[in-house]
């Protein structure tokens, strides 16, 4: 069972775009050429599909949660350019094989790269990615990670109701504490660039919930009966840090993009 059960719509409303500065250093990552194939692992709902709408005209999009990939149809087909072709694809990033003689020129694994048995996916990506196309693992901070007084006083209300482990699901999160650098210059992918982008938003107390309903770690379902009351503490607990119903977010994309040696 998906650690996204009930997420989805969530997911597509509430969850930040891909800004876009962070799509063109995706975009200037991969080879110019007719078709221009781009291969988005762990999709989700779309976000990065959407936001290199045009920058590619053959996609394949990948994700082992079908209503993750129904929401991503339903935003996505109608936004389709003229003459770009869209896959959408239920397989986990172990099991996915591209149609034959069909090679990404770039590879993106958003906010999902430490849902995958990391080393085994990246060797697999070495047959379906072209031979001077790139991967790029990239991502945000989420809410686990408090850089401000009220993302930690959220997060420490997530703890009362759920405990102070990081949920995924109905289990706990396992953390990865190698770089992903590192992991990538152990594979075929092993020429590594890192790019660091600025990102500032602006948040509501209820988009800070449908955040949270959106992710693997406060999920609607993990609080029963407690759901209600979750909300209205998380409200509450909101409420002294702004008068205006307005919370400031700092934070920052980290970009990965690998390359195989000489290319």
């Amino acid at each position: 069972m998906s650690v996204f059960r009930g997420t989805a719509n969530f997911y597509r409303q509430y969850r930040p775009g891909i800004p876009e500065n962070v799509a063109g250093v995706l975009d200037a990552a991969a080879p110019n050429g007719t078709p221009r194939r781009l291969l988005d692992v762990g999709t989700g709902t779309g976000l990065v599909v959407e936001a290199l709408l045009g920058r590619f005209n053959d996609v394949i999009a990948t994700d082992n949660d079908a209503d993750m990939l129904a929401a991503a149809e339903t935003a996505l087909r109608p936004l389709l350019p003229d003459g770009t072709e869209l896959q959408l694809q239920e397989f986990t990033a172990e099991e996915f094989t591209p149609p034959a003689g069909w090679r990404a020129d770039l590879v993106t694994i958003c906010r999902a790269f430490h849902w995958l048995d990391q080393a085994a996916v990246l060797a697999r990506l070495d047959t379906q990615v072209s031979p001077n196309g790139a991967v790029a693992i990239f991502g945000d901070n989420s809410f686990w990670v408090a850089t401000s007084p009220w993302k930690a006083a959220v997060r420490s209300v997530i703890q009362d109701f759920l405990g102070e482990q990081r949920r995924a699901g109905q289990s706990t999160f396992l953390h990865h504490n190698r770089p992903y650098s590192d992991i990538m210059r152990e594979s075929p992918f092993n020429q590594v660039e890192e790019f660091t982008v600025p990102v500032t938003r602006t948040w509501t107390a209820a988009s800070i919930l449908g955040y949270l309903y959106s992710t693997s770690f406060a999920a609607p379902h993990l609080f029963g009966e407690r759901l209600d009351e979750f909300d209205r503490t998380v409200r509450a607990t909101l409420a002294p840090f702004s008068d205006s119903d307005t919370f400031d977010e700092d934070n920052e994309f980290l970009i990965r993009i690998g390359r195989r040696a000489g290319e």
